[in-house]
């Protein structure tokens, strides 16, 4: 006998304390360097000689220096990309720095990278491709999974904590990876780091690599993002709490290329309100050169961009929070004129708003709202016309919904909405 799911009924489920520290993090880095680096690829085939790998002035410090000026929580870094060429000196293979020129063979980007982000209070994640182009095993899954397993042993047992461990589905359609023996080396070594999309996530992948969070911003799916289906890679079929992280490269690249350039300020911003803006984690890639530094046109784009973020979210007058059933009214010492309203909702028994207004005090009738939209989650910012008031009421929809915190920003009047340049669309990802 079978029953059909009542797909009606709401799904409340909680965050783990450790979700819920990632979703407070926010803003976090890529860096997506490797072989491909040196050969202008986007995707390799891991046939390009070790050899190549040759930055001549790499410092990771600087990588965790812009990044934390940024304003980002947390890096993560391309331990191992599809080509299968390792960050680290990996006893699983010679396909690795150690047979490069590099340091003499003797480095390790992953621990100097570890080490800098260690000392600058940045945490640490790191990306180990599933799909391996290099790996002789790899047509042997009982013999790539031992091979798999010992690299991600190592990588969680030798670089300190882990706050995320990034597994990309890239190339791995129809393949059966051996994933009750993967997550079991991540919760002995790393119990606290975040899973993305594969395996037995805890975070999911947004679905686009533009950056991009759509409305509603639904942390309790059943499936690992909001354009693929769920398979046995997944671990899922049920209902899970997995907020999502919008990932997306400064440049169109994910590696560096000498003919590409930084997005603009504007760009960056519109990502940032449609990412974090709207209840997500953003994950923005900085791709080193071949010289092992952050180029300087993206660091001068990334700080411009940090300040003007700064310049629009300063002034903040936060409000006194009165929660009732069905929304919340929100009271300020004395007028106050804005332009920005920041919603953050209480999540610690689950996300519940699912559509919520503001407006007016007083003016709350159908057609005067300030803003109309679905869900707060972690943090929810409404650009708005300039308005002047002393209170704000909010209605939502949702049993047991409660605001945390609600706030105005007073300090950039005259920002206008930053706008996606028409017509973008990130390059498909798919091998060269």
């Amino acid at each position: 006998m079978t029953t059909t799911p009542d797909h009606s009924a709401p799904k409340i489920l909680a965050p783990t304390p450790a979700q819920l520290r990632w979703q407070q993090l926010e803003f976090g880095v890529f860096i997506h360097f490797g072989i491909n680096t040196f050969a202008g690829k986007e995707w390799s085939d891991g046939t390009l000689p070790a050899a190549d790998f040759n930055p001549t002035a790499l410092d990771a410090g600087s990588w965790v220096r812009v990044a934390r000026e940024a304003g980002a929580k947390y890096l993560i870094l391309t331990a191992k990309h599809h080509d299968g060429f390792c960050l680290w000196p990996s006893a699983t293979t010679d396909y690795s720095v150690a047979s490069s020129p590099w340091r003499g063979g003797q480095g390790d980007v992953v621990r100097e990278v570890a080490e800098a982000c260690s000392e600058q209070g940045i945490g640490l994640g790191l990306y180990l491709s599933p799909w391996d182009r290099n790996a002789d095993c790899y047509s042997d899954p009982a013999a790539y999974d031992d091979f798999y397993i010992q690299q991600l042993t190592e990588l969680c047992t030798q670089y300190g904590p882990l706050m995320e461990l990034w597994f990309d589905g890239a190339g791995s359609v129809g393949r059966e990876y051996n994933w009750d023996r993967i997550i079991a080396v991540v919760n002995e070594h790393q119990p606290d780091a975040m899973i993305f999309n594969m395996g037995r996530p805890t975070i999911r992948w947004v679905g686009n690599e533009n950056g991009l969070a759509t409305d509603p911003v639904n942390y309790v799916v059943d499936r690992t993002s909001d354009t693929q289906y769920t398979d046995s890679s997944s671990g899922l079929g049920t209902a899970h709490y997995l907020p999502p992280e919008c990932d997306v490269s400064i440049r169109r690249g994910w590696f560096w290329h000498p003919d590409d350039e930084p997005k603009t300020t504007e760009h960056l911003l519109a990502i940032y309100y449609q990412s974090v803006g709207m209840g997500a984690n953003l994950l923005l890639n900085l791709p080193p050169d071949n010289r092992g530094l952050i180029p300087e046109a993206d660091q001068k784009t990334l700080l411009g961009w940090k300040a003007e973020l700064d310049r629009r979210l300063s002034g903040r007058v936060e409000a006194t929070l009165e929660n009732h059933d069905g929304g919340a009214t929100l009271s300020f010492p004395a007028q106050v004129t804005f332009n920005q309203i920041e919603l953050v909702e209480d999540l610690a028994s689950g996300q519940r708003i699912t559509r919520h207004s503001i407006a007016l005090h007083g003016i709350a009738s159908a057609g005067n709202e300030l803003v109309e939209a679905l869900t707060v989650g972690n943090r929810r910012i409404h650009q708005i016309p300039v308005v002047t008031s002393n209170r704000l009421h909010v209605k939502h929809s949702g049993a047991g919904a409660r605001l945390a915190s609600a706030s105005v920003y007073t300090g950039a009047l005259d920002a206008g909405i930053p706008q996606i340049p028409e017509g973008y669309e990130a390059p498909t990802d798919a091998p060269d």
